[in-house]
């Protein structure tokens, strides 16, 4: 029965790490969070595509560390666990995995950190959006496919 209870759980972990990379793609598209310096006029919608397009213009350098954060760390790490998962690499690759998925959590600090900068000066209206929460889900439902037992690094 155990076994079984295992078979099923790796079953589910394959699947959900193919469905990242369908997810990911769409939730670097998706808006975050609203912004505006007042509802009266409209808020934009800003987007981890949009905000790359934005830093790209004013700094080259953190667009690109945004860029690593936001979207190779992530692809790379579910691109990764997917060839764990289908025998195409070795287990020595699941540590380096791990690091990848620690990478795409800097981000969503990145966002909070934005978002609460933004409500505490006071200037202007900052609202959540849904894609907030779909990359955010993407990114934990990463780390947690990680940490399941079969895809943990062997300890030395």
């Amino acid at each position: 029965m155990v076994e079984a209870q295992r078979h099923i759980m790796q079953r589910i972990a394959i699947w959900l790490n193919l469905a990242l990379l369908v997810l990911y793609p769409l939730s670097w598209f998706a808006p975050l969070i609203r912004a505006g310096l007042l509802p009266l006029f409209g808020l934009s919608e800003i987007s981890v595509a949009t905000g790359i397009l934005a830093l790209w213009e004013k700094d080259i350098f953190l667009a690109l560390v945004v860029i690593l954060f936001a979207l190779v760390a992530p692809m790379a790490k579910t691109a990764g666990l997917a060839l764990v998962q289908f025998g195409r690499i070795g287990t020595r690759f699941k540590p380096g995995l791990r690091v990848l998925g620690t990478l795409a959590m800097a981000d969503i600090f990145l966002i909070s950190l934005y978002i609460t900068v933004a409500k505490g000066i006071g200037v202007g209206t900052v609202e959540t959006a849904w894609g907030l929460y779909l990359f955010s889900g993407c990114v934990l439902t990463s780390l947690a496919l990680s940490y399941i037992p079969q895809f943990k690094p062997e300890q030395p």
